[in-house]
């Protein structure tokens, strides 16, 4: 299977030997040199692209604007940043938006197709579990947890859509409640990865999930203070 990949990047030489090689790689890439040459592109079809990579430092408006005015289009679609800066403030706000990763320039372009293919893994994964099974609905407290639409229902008839990275944690806490879970165990168990910026990642997709979960009258996250998380499965008083 050829995945298909909208890149946005304005450097030419670099856009152009990129395109090149994930080309080389069996991915099939429309390469832009804008935002708005993007997101005009996306708007025509915006069901037909796998995965984005999305230069942060754009010459119209940055990659941040272009994720945010594509997720209102499709709030599920896949994406990274590509950025030069490397900055903790702007990594964090990459994952806030909902990037699924973020990579440095300059960067090893093996390392880039590693990461995209890792993307590409997940979200098949995902799509595999896809239908309208009922396998694929799991009740958590007072939610209902759609897998195959990374969607939570709550009872106040109030629905959000997740993340993939998102929806594998909330899994994962959920099938683990009422007990302490260490960072380095969820980070190992789901992603593989212990290191430090993997952790802060946790940590943001940890706080969307909490700002989740405010809908819950059941369900809460609490810190363990220098070991981790506890999937608390009933609102005590101090649940935050």
């Amino acid at each position: 299977m050829r995945y298909k990949l909208l890149f946005v990047e304005d450097e030419a030489d670099l856009g152009n030997v990129t395109a090149q090689y994930l080309g080389f790689m069996n991915f099939d890439v429309v390469w832009r040199s804008s935002a708005e040459e993007a997101f005009q592109t996306y708007r025509e079809s915006p069901e037909a692209f796998d995965l984005l990579l999305l230069d942060v430092q754009l010459p119209d408006f940055s990659g941040f604007d272009l994720a945010e005015r594509i997720i209102r289009i499709n709030s599920k679609q896949p994406f990274l940043f590509l950025t030069a800066k490397n900055d903790k403030k702007d990594r964090l706000q990459g994952l806030n938006i909902g990037a699924d990763d973020y990579i440095i320039k300059p960067f090893d372009i093996d390392e880039l197709v590693l990461r995209i293919r890792n993307i590409l893994r997940r979200q098949s994964k995902t799509e595999e579990k896809g239908g309208n099974s009922n396998s694929d609905e799991i009740v958590i407290g007072d939610i209902l947890f759609q897998k195959n639409l990374l969607q939570l229902n709550f009872t106040n008839n109030h629905t959000l859509t997740l993340t993939v990275r998102e929806a594998e944690l909330l899994e994962y806490l959920s099938k683990n409640p009422d007990r302490v879970l260490k960072r380095e165990d969820i980070l190992l168990q789901l992603w593989g990865d212990n290191d430090y910026f993997m952790g802060r990642s946790l940590d943001v997709f940890i706080s969307r999930l909490r700002k989740a979960l405010i809908h819950s009258a059941t369900i809460s996250i609490d810190n363990v203070y220098g070991m981790g998380f506890i999937f608390n499965t009933r609102k005590g008083d101090n649940a935050r």
